[in-house]
């Protein structure tokens, strides 16, 4: 018959094979994230060339693409990696489901370039197809920080997706002024667009600082503190304040746009960062797992059944106050057959306990903001179908009611969701 102590050994290898799995995702999510920075760079690149009408940036353009290129094979590579016939990997429906969604994307990338290159796309055609793409990469990282079992990991991972998440608005607001000054004339609506991402970008922004290690933070707030900062500020508000239709300096394009790189290869550098201490955690997770596991082995091949009951029922008469002459002659029995062992098997089991609840707490905390997320973007999707609205206007709106109502955007994403059964059937 199996001892307690061997399902101990099970549960900790089941432990390790779960963080084995992590840092797998974990480095999934490293070359992930390069790809998404590549390709933010060939969107603002691309939108240059579109609104020269092809007469600049075609040589930094097709370099870009073969960055691109070269990262997309790492990627594909790390996907062929995944164990896809597992079918007991937790979340493998979702995780599978996105990566199946991004490739059909990259097979896809080389007609989109193909468009751009003959000038056939406007410019807003063309962000939103790489803003499709790299959302759905993103939807990569979202999955892994969802599923990650450990709250320290999920914590990284959780910093890791909002940042990612930030300097993609960044990376779309270079996109969006490189075509305005590259077109010569402000538009009003691009404006509005421009000013959305602003905003956007503070709010992943404020949950990646509620939850970075200190170091993380320490790296971002020194990015933050430069000339290239106010640089942007100034040409925003030459972007934002001029009346619609105004002409705009054409020759900004391309300050504009190394300006805006300039921020975002920092916070690449950020997320870099964060991406190393998720691999790093990852790691010294496995090893301390190991090392409990070999302690956890050794136990038990000097272990019997008989020392084990022992052992359970001192620990009972210690916890009912049992007399100094029966706990003391349990000790003496425990001296007899099992003293050799460090702990005794209950000790571990009630410190395995102690330390599942505690992850457990911990991992509510975190995956709170995830599921808040989730909320969200139902909410925004239902008001786009039943208003007609674009992203931008439904997230405008509700931050609006928020607003109005005094209220969190969360509670408001429920109170909309809430009347999900109220509306047309096709729209639910």
């Amino acid at each position: 018959m199996k001892s307690g102590l061997k399902f101990l050994v099970a549960a900790k290898r089941c432990e390790i094979a779960e963080l084995q799995q992590l840092a797998l995702t974990s480095a999934l999510v490293n070359v992930t994230g390069r790809l998404v920075h590549a390709l933010q760079r060939e969107r603002g690149l691309s939108n240059l060339h579109l609104g020269s009408q092809g007469a600049r940036f075609t040589e930094m353009r097709s370099q870009q693409i073969e960055e691109c290129r070269r990262i997309e094979a790492e990627l594909r590579a790390c996907f062929d990696s995944l164990d896809t016939e597992n079918a007991r990997l937790g979340h493998g429906a979702r995780l599978f489901s996105r990566i199946a969604y991004v490739l059909q994307g990259l097979d896809a990338l080389d007609g989109l370039r193909a468009c751009i290159q003959t000038l056939a796309w406007t410019p807003r055609q063309a962000t939103e197809a790489y803003v499709r793409l790299i959302a759905g990469l993103l939807a990569v990282v979202f999955e892994a920080a969802d599923s990650a079992s450990d709250p320290e990991v999920s914590r990284l991972l959780v910093a890791l997706f909002n940042f990612m998440q930030g300097k993609e608005f960044a990376g779309q607001e270079r996109a969006a002024g490189s075509a305005l000054f590259a077109s010569g004339r402000a538009d009003a609506a691009e404006q509005q667009r421009l000013l959305h991402l602003i905003e956007s970008q503070e709010r992943c922004l404020q949950v990646f600082e509620a939850f970075a290690n200190t170091k993380a933070e320490q790296l971002w707030a020194a990015n933050q503190a430069s000339a290239t900062l106010a640089e942007l500020e100034r040409m925003r508000r030459v972007l934002c304040t001029a009346h619609d239709g105004a002409p705009l300096n054409v020759q900004l394009s391309q300050a504009w746009f190394d300006c805006c790189s300039q921020r975002i290869d920092r916070m690449k550098a950020v997320e870099d960062r964060l991406a190393l201490d998720l691999l790093r955690a990852c790691e010294d997770k496995i090893a301390g797992a190991q090392r409990e596991l070999d302690a956890y082995q050794a136990l038990s091949a000097g272990s019997t059944r008989h020392a084990d009951a022992l052992s359970f029922f001192h620990h009972a008469g210690a916890a009912d106050n049992a007399s100094p002459t029966t706990a003391s002659g349990f000790a003496a029995s425990a001296q007899g057959y099992g003293l050799q062992l460090e702990r005794s098997i209950l000790e571990l089991v009630q410190e395995q306990s102690r330390r599942l609840q505690t992850m457990g707490e911990e991992l509510d905390t975190v995956r709170a903001s995830l599921n808040e997320r989730k909320v969200i973007e139902r909410a925004k999707g239902l008001l786009m179908a039943h208003r007609h609205l674009s992203e931008e206007e439904a997230h405008k709106t509700m931050r609006q009611m928020a607003m109005n109502q005094n209220r969190r955007l969360i509670e408001v994403a429920e109170a909309v969701l809430a009347m999900a059964d109220v509306l047309p059937g096709r729209l639910r």
